[in-house]
C-alpha cells in the first residue's frame, strides 16, 4: 500500500524503517531541521535522516498549509500514518489520502490524550501504560482504536525508558494495523471511558517539589527524564536532578535538606529521604551525586526548592 509517514522524534525511526519494509511510503513528512546543542548547529530530525537513508522523498514543515496539502496529494497515498509528527493534521490533508490517516499513540485512549502521554502516566503514578492506533479525526485523539497493546510501568522506569520500549512494540502493532487496512480486514472500534489530558510539558513542570511525599516526588522526577528534565534551585542557580531512588532505611530530613548518610547522598521530602545518585550543578557536567558531594566546602548546609 502507498503510504505517506508523519513523524519527528527517535520514538518513530523503529515505525517508519518497519512500515518501509512492508509497504511503499512514497514520502516522508517531518519537521525543519532545528538548531540543537550549545553551538545551534542546525540538525535534522532523526526520522528525517532515517528517511534520508532509506532513500525516501522527505517534505520537511513545521506547517501544514496548502503547498504541503498539494504536494502530498501529488504522491497519492492510499493512506496517512502518523507518529509524534508534532502538528495537527487538518482538513483538507486530513482526508487526501484515500484510508484517511491513522496515527500510533502512546497510551491507552482515551486516557492520556495529547502530546505528552508517557510522561503524564508516569508523572501520574501509573502502574500499566500501553500504545494505540486510531483513525485520526479532527477532535485531538479521539478516534476510533484499531489496536491496542499493553505494559506494566516498572517502579524505577524513566518516561525516556518507556517511550523507547513503546516505540519498539507500537512499531509492530501500527505495522499489523497497516497490513489489516491493506487487506481490508482492520475493525476499529469506538473510544469509551474517562478522558484524561497529557499537555506539552513545559520546564516548570521539571521543577521538584521537596514537600511533596516522596513516592510524588519520585514519580515526576522520572516522568520528566530526560526532557525536560527534572531540576530545583539550589541558591540563584538551577540544579538538575538526572537519577535518583527510593530507600527505605534513610533517617528523617526537612523538605528539600541534602546530607549524606553513610555513603548515600539523601534529600528530604514530604516524607522519606530520597537518594540522590546523578546530578548536574549548574556551569557543570552530569557526575555522581557522591562526587558532587565530596567537592562541596566542609560543612556545607544544602536545601533544594
Amino acid at each position: 500500500m502507498r503510504l505517506v509517514f508523519a513523524g519527528t522524534p527517535v520514538v518513530a525511526v523503529p515505525a517508519l524503517r518497519l512500515l518501509a519494509e512492508r509497504h511503499e511510503v512514497v514520502a516522508v513528512l517531518t519537521r525543519r531541521d532545528a538548531e540543537l546543542g550549545r553551538k545551534r548547529v542546525l540538525t535534522p530530525s532523526p526520522v528525517a535522516a532515517a528517511a534520508e537513508e532509506l532513500g525516501i522523498e522527505t517534505i520537511k514543515a513545521n506547517r501544514l498549509d496548502e503547498s504541503v496539502t498539494e504536494r502530498i496529494r501529488a504522491l497519492a497515498p492510499e493512506l496517512g500514518v502518523i507518529v509524534a509528527y508534532g502538528g495537527l493534521v487538518r482538513e483538507p490533508l486530513l482526508s487526501t489520502p484515500r484510508l484517511g490517516w491513522v496515527n500510533l499513540h502512546f497510551s491507552l485512549l482515551p486516557a492520556w490524550r495529547g502530546a505528552a502521554p508517557v510522561q503524564h502516566a508516569v508523572i501520574a503514578g501509573d502502574e500499566v501504560t500501553g500504545a494505540a492506533v486510531f483513525q485520526l479525526v479532527p477532535e485531538l485523539d479521539a478516534g476510533a482504536v484499531f489496536s491496542e497493546l499493553t505494559r506494566p510501568i516498572g517502579a524505577d522506569e524513566t518516561a525516556g525508558d518507556v517511550l523507547d520500549a513503546l516505540s519498539q512494540s507500537g512499531a509492530e502493532l501500527l505495522a499489523g494495523t497497516v497490513d489489516a487496512l491493506a487487506s481490508g480486514t482492520a475493525v476499529a472500534v469506538e473510544q469509551t471511558g474517562d478522558v484524561t489530558l497529557a499537555p506539552k510539558l513545559s520546564l516548570a513542570d521539571a521543577h521538584l517539589d521537596f514537600g511533596q511525599p516522596a513516592d510524588a516526588v519520585y514519580a515526576r522526577l522520572r516522568g520528566v527524564t530526560p526532557e525536560p528534565g527534572a531540576f530545583a534551585m539550589l541558591g540563584d542557580d538551577r540544579f538538575k536532578l538526572i537519577a535518583a531512588r527510593q530507600v527505605a532505611d534513610a533517617d528523617p530530613l526537612p523538605a528539600g535538606a541534602v546530607a549524606l548518610q553513610g555513603k548515600r547522598v539523601v534529600v528530604g521530602t514530604g516524607t522519606h529521604p530520597l537518594e540522590l545518585l546523578t546530578v548536574q550543578p549548574a556551569g557543570k557536567k552530569a557526575m555522581a551525586a557522591a562526587d558532587w558531594w565530596r567537592g562541596l566546602p566542609t560543612g556545607s548546609e544544602l536545601v533544594l526548592r
